[in-house]
């Protein structure tokens, strides 16, 4: 994503439940740029794994606003949209350098890879596909945005890669 011209920030829209993707193509059709961070999610149901996007800021989203230029009063009025971040009178700005952090951290999908700083040897937990919610130990990191896992099963460690976006990083306390 280009960065910010003069005057421009991001701001923070509250969608309605589970429509920040109609938010996001809604804002984007009237011509404002948007950014929806996304995560691989594994959900089991009836014995079934399903790997989805789903919204790392569930009914969240951000937008470049310029206040003095953009109509971004009409963001309250676009279909998926309960309402910008306000506070007074105006919309919030979110912190110099959040968003960017984040637009740094993530592919061009909009998924965000968590183990950019992770280290082999390091302990995780899979977000997605079938060893999700276990943990492991990173063995590897590869060039092609893929790593390479040891999960403890059958009184043994098997290694496993996958995704580099599948995986995240488990505090010590674990």
């Amino acid at each position: 994503m280009a960065t910010l011209s003069e005057g421009e920030r991001w701001y923070v829209v509250y969608t309605l439940p589970h429509r920040e993707h109609i938010a996001q193509y809604r804002l984007e059709v009237q011509g404002f740029r948007t950014f929806l961070p996304r995560y691989r999610k594994t959900v089991r149901h009836a014995r079934m794994l399903k790997t989805t996007l789903a919204p790392l800021f569930p009914r969240y989203l951000f937008i470049v606003l310029h206040l003095q230029r953009d109509r971004w009063r009409s963001v309250n009025g676009t279909h998926g949209v309960a309402t910008l971040v306000m506070q007074r009178e105006g919309p919030v700005p979110v912190i110099r350098g959040a968003v960017e952090t984040l637009l740094a951290s993530s592919a061009s999908s909009g998924v965000v890879l968590f183990c950019s700083a992770m280290r082999p040897g390091q302990r995780v937990q899979f977000v997605a596909g079938p060893f999700a919610e276990q943990l492991g130990t990173l063995e590897q990191l590869g060039n092609a945005g893929r790593v390479r896992v040891l999960v403890e099963m059958m009184s043994g460690r098997i290694p496993v890669e996958l995704e580099r976006s599948d995986v995240i990083p488990v505090a010590r306390s674990l």
